[in-house]
């Protein structure tokens, strides 16, 4: 019973600051990512996506991990989906509803991280900023609410990245 309370004491300490080291590998790798694309030149690019489309952004490539000289590799933006619950022209609806773009951003190294974008959902954001690159919303193509017995539209979303940090814009009253 002793040897077992006493190697808990001994493990658990262990284990926490091999966590905790890990931890810290994690992060600092996150930071640095933030890091080189800060000291690159500020760009400011707009990209146009269809829903299942994505686009390399190459402004803020970075050497690949492999070591190959020469070898640049740039994060990947994709527009996932588009949640359009809208009260549809002509519909009878108890409420508004909204629409929103669900993207995801795949960095150099392979690692995924998603982001949502919306001027209308409630707590959506018009921008954010992820591994130092700031998305915002552009404009949609098209604008208006779709009458209750068409089809959905093929919408074109436009999203501005820039690796410049951009205040967040409030939303319309």
């Amino acid at each position: 019973m002793k040897k077992s309370i006493l190697r808990q004491l001994i493990v658990l300490p262990l284990l926490t600051v091999v966590m905790a080291g890990l931890y810290a590998c994690g992060s600092a790798s996150g930071t640095s990512r933030a890091a080189a694309l800060a000291q690159q030149q500020p760009f400011n690019t707009t990209y146009v996506l269809a829903q299942g489309a994505s686009a390399m952004i190459a402004p803020a490539a970075q050497p690949a991990a492999s070591g190959k000289s020469g070898t640049l590799v740039a994060p990947v933006v994709r527009l996932d989906r588009v949640n359009d619950s809208r009260c549809r022209e002509g519909a009878v609806c108890v409420w508004a509803g909204y629409i929103s773009y669900s993207f995801s951003l795949t960095r150099p190294d392979g690692a995924t991280s998603n982001f949502v974008l919306s001027d209308s959902m409630p707590n959506g954001a018009t921008s954010v900023t992820q591994d130092g690159l700031t998305f915002t919303l552009a404009g949609v193509e098209p604008q208006a609410v779709p009458p209750k017995n068409d089809i959905i539209p093929d919408y074109r979303v436009s999203i501005r990245v820039s690796n410049v940090a951009v205040a967040p814009q409030p939303k319309p009253a």
